[in-house]
């Protein structure tokens, strides 16, 4: 193939999915008059999201393969002075490989969604939705400035608050789809900020010519301050980050948004709109490399997502909050390898972690319909026999989550954990600890989950909430029934996606992490930072990495965290009660998620609406329309009041007026000319 991609051929990639989504949305609903049935519907948007896929492939072969690259302006929307305002499409081993995941991904839940929405009121809506979803990731992938940038970071928040309130008649799910709004719309205004920044100091939005001058914008400061401009720059374009890829504080909501349909979890939280924020800083590595001080900040609030986020997950027992507070702990791995400058094993557990964690999802979901929609792990046990499927792939997403050697979690976890003891930053001693602190953490709640769920007692017929109700609107399909193995619809996804999690590591981490794929994308000034340098040093290929890895402290502790679990919840289960007897204010603590939502609630929500109240009653009310406006016509009308006595039309007190004048000037020239 030759070296340039065409245009019209990568054009179809975003708008397979808008095809599908429109064709859906339209005449599938009431709002086209339900022209189309169930089975049209999902056949077109699973069309849509297949072509992308296929060329999604196509297109990482050649860039591969071939060294093909694509940069190129495909419509000009606006010219303002000398800023333009366009729309078009940057490919290169980063965006490839971050079309070939969403396209993969978002195939996989959409076959999977014939099965677990099958009895849902709002199928061919669902349906629609998410392939919206899709392209407007893809756009987000795919551009080439700025502005396009933001067009997809914003409507993938947009559609996310669609799915998450998807069953807009459960008020918690409005209440979780409001919340991920507003925690976003926090982050966004710093993104915004960032992105101002670079177009008034570089006058483009474009990729390339930003990076371009990013040495000049280093040199310069932020005025006013001591600060650079480069380091303002980069810290509100990761507060962007913080708020769309849940990075403490603005993590909370991300659990929440586990009241939408089990998966648009996937799907979201998995390998899509989360792994924005990831995506966006590595692409943006020349800027951030500019600055110890964003980086080290970025290292940070990494470390307090990937460990604090892992303790919440321990005590959950809700099955898709497990797996969520899962998704934030190895967000916090993700940014922890950006805060180090190894920009690309960020991303490869992206990668990564969207095979796998995607596969835990959608496994919990098969794991919710086998078990007629109860969520609660408590209630489950010995389903290994009913879900044979289900249960191996949730295996294998388990083992290669915790970083099992030769899984393809152990490769990108292992590689973080070694650029962390690289860095050189201030905050690397602290994230050294989280990161291994957080391999037990993981290993402990992840096989905590599993052997609740597949193992052990059966215990689903003593659940005292038999409604657990997650399929909102669905039948209870014979509730005090048995376990029962998901239709193939479910499970063939889960075979699908388990294989990229055993092997894609494996495959991938010579030529990610050490060879070329990532050479034009990522930027990292090796003479000051030495993750990746040291990360060469000590790879001598797959296996030797994996054998190492057994004699390693990362596995032991992995090991030390199931066999630990194991004991209390199928050994000693009288255990974890007296634990939490004894350390009930720790318990109460991580119960209450570090009271940061009680935080929000009743200190920054209320603080703002207080603040509202008094710039509307004291401001708005008081000042602008008591004083100015309703004071200024008052004002007017005294003193027409005034000098309307005054005009009486008797020549002679306009005679005495003009005397009584003349008499006061004279006295005021008088007296000052002394």
């Amino acid at each position: 193939m030759s070296q340039t991609l065409s245009a019209s051929t990568l054009l179809a990639v975003p708008l397979a999915p808008l095809v599908g989504s429109a064709l859906a949305g339209i005449f599938g609903t009431a709002f086209g008059g339900n022209k189309i049935g169930r089975r049209l519907s999902h056949s077109l948007t699973i069309l849509g999201v297949f072509v992308a896929f296929v060329i999604a492939a196509m297109t990482l072969k050649s860039v591969a393969l071939d060294g093909a690259r694509f940069n190129e302006t495909l419509y000009t929307w606006m010219v303002v002075g000398q800023l333009k305002m366009e729309v078009g499409f940057l490919v290169d081993g980063l965006t490839a490989m971050m079309m070939v995941v969403v396209t993969f991904v978002s195939l996989m839940v959409h076959i999977y969604t014939i099965g677990y929405m099958e009895e849902d009121a709002g199928y061919n809506r669902f349906f629609a939705y998410i392939s919206l979803f899709t392209f407007s990731m893809l756009m987000l992938v795919m551009s080439n400035n700025m502005l396009q940038l933001f067009f997809g970071w914003e409507a993938v928040g947009l559609v996310s608050y669609l799915l998450i309130g998807f069953w807009f008649n459960k008020p918690t799910a409005i209440f979780a789809n409001m919340k991920a709004f507003l925690v976003n719309r926090v982050g966004d205004f710093g993104f915004i900020l960032g992105i101002g920044l670079i177009a008034a100091y570089a006058g483009t939005l474009n990729y390339t010519e930003i990076f371009g001058q990013a040495d000049a914008i280093g040199k310069l400061g932020f005025p006013g301050t001591d600060w650079m401009l480069v380091t303002v720059i980069c810290i509100c374009l990761f507060i962007g980050a913080m708020g769309k890829s849940a990075q403490f504080p603005l993590h909370v909501w991300l659990p929440d948004s586990m009241e939408g349909p089990t998966p648009i979890s996937a799907l979201i939280h998995a390998a899509t709109m989360v792994t924005a924020g990831i995506f966006m800083v590595a692409r943006m590595s020349p800027l951030f490399e500019l600055s110890d001080t964003a980086l080290n900040f970025i290292l940070v609030i990494g470390s307090i997502t990937a460990l604090f986020m892992g303790f919440l997950g321990i005590i959950q027992n809700d099955i898709k909050r497990v797996v969520a507070y899962s998704t934030l702990s190895q967000l916090g791995y993700m940014t922890v390898a950006l805060g180090a400058s190894a920009y690309s094993v960020a991303v490869f557990h992206l990668m990564t972690h969207a095979f796998f964690k995607a596969l835990l999802f959608l496994g919990a979901g098969s794991v919710i319909m086998g078990m007629h929609h109860n969520q609660d792990i408590r209630w489950m046990g010995g389903v290994r026999k009913y879900m044979p499927i289900t249960w191996i792939t949730s295996l294998l997403g388990s083992l290669a989550l915790i970083g099992t050697p030769l899984f393809s979690g152990f490769y990108s976890k292992d590689s973080i954990i070694i650029a962390t003891h690289a860095s050189h930053l201030p905050g690397a001693g602290f994230a050294q600890f989280a990161v291994m602190a957080g391999v037990f953490v993981t290993a402990f709640y992840s096989f905590r989950m599993y052997f609740l769920v597949f193992h052990g007692k059966e215990r689903y017929d003593q659940n005292p909430d038999a409604h657990h109700d997650d399929h909102h609107g669905h039948d209870d399909h014979g509730h005090g029934h048995g376990p029962h193995e998901s239709p193939w619809v479910v499970t063939a996804p889960l075979v699908l996606l388990a294989i990229p999690s055993v092997i894609i590591g494996y495959l991938t981490i010579g030529p990610m992490l050490f060879g070329e794929f990532f050479k034009d994308s990522i930027f990292v000034n090796g003479q000051i930072h030495h993750a990746m340098a040291e990360l060469a040093e000590e790879y001598h290929g797959p296996v030797a990495m994996a054998l190492h890895g057994l004699q390693t402290a990362p596995f032991w502790l992995a090991l030390a965290g199931v066999a630990l679990s194991y004991y209390m919840y199928m050994v000693n289960p009288a255990l974890p009660a007296a634990i939490k007897r004894a350390c009930m204010p720790i318990y109460t603590l991580l119960e209450n998620k570090y009271y940061l939502d009680w935080i929000n609630e009743n200190i920054l929500a209320r603080g703002a609406r207080a603040l509202g109240y008094g710039l509307w009653k004291g401001g708005d009310q008081a000042i602008i329309d008591g004083a100015v406006v309703n004071g200024s016509w008052k004002l007017v009308g005294w003193v027409a009041g005034v000098v309307r006595r005054v005009q009486t039309g008797f020549i002679y007190h306009y005679a005495l007026v003009m005397i009584l004048g003349i008499f006061v000037l004279m006295t005021y020239f008088v007296w000052f000319n002394k």
